[in-house]
């Protein structure tokens, strides 16, 4: 049994903005098992679906990025998905934009939805795809840029980022942790500038 959760706040006027990657890369993946519509419960947009023979559950929290530990908690107790088994999918400013960095433990690193599965769903020993958002520009806020759109740059790189975070999952659920994070954490996925 694996928790797959994507990371996001709800509603139009988020989708498409960098804090709401997590989102994204979990609809790719549910587009890819051609899965149903989510269904709403315990405060999330969940799916129960297969992913290379295992059991997962796909999870969306619905409740802002805040509090979307809440969420996350009572979907890992009603189906008793354990916190090894748990994969966080999320934005990160301090990985370059295009990267992923796969890991466990650690703390939230500034990053709010982070420190409430921390503090909600047991303790910090969940697995991370953490998918590179750069750093804001220097007359930015961070919440401000992490609000925001994507840069038209970006956005013709975003297929491509979102595609290979869904295929971390898809390792870390197939071939484990270790095997996913040789694979994917020295990966560029952005071309290099000459």
């Amino acid at each position: 049994m694996w928790l797959l959760v994507g990371l996001g706040n709800p509603g139009d006027e988020y989708a498409g903005t960098r804090h709401n990657i997590g989102f994204q890369v979990v609809d790719e993946l549910l587009r890819r098992i051609g899965a149903g519509a989510p269904r709403s419960k315990f405060g999330a947009l969940v799916v129960e679906g297969q992913l290379l023979g295992e059991r997962v559950i796909f999870c969306k929290p619905q409740e802002f990025m805040n509090v979307s530990g809440q969420a996350v908690a009572r979907v890992a107790q009603f189906w008793k998905a354990p916190l090894a088994h748990t994969v966080v999918i999320h934005d990160d400013l301090d990985v370059p934009f295009g990267r992923l960095k796969l890991g466990t433990g650690g703390g939230a690193g500034g990053h709010n939805g982070l420190r409430s599965i921390i503090a909600d769903a047991g303790g910090p020993d969940f697995i991370r795809i953490r998918v590179g958002i750069d750093r804001p520009p220097a007359n930015w806020r961070g919440v401000d840029y992490v609000l925001a759109a994507f840069s038209g740059a970006e956005r013709r790189e975003l297929a491509t980022v979102i595609a290979d975070a869904a295929d971390a999952a898809e390792s870390i659920v197939g071939k484990g942790l270790t095997a996913a994070m040789n694979q994917f954490n020295q990966k560029k996925t952005k071309p290099e500038k000459p």
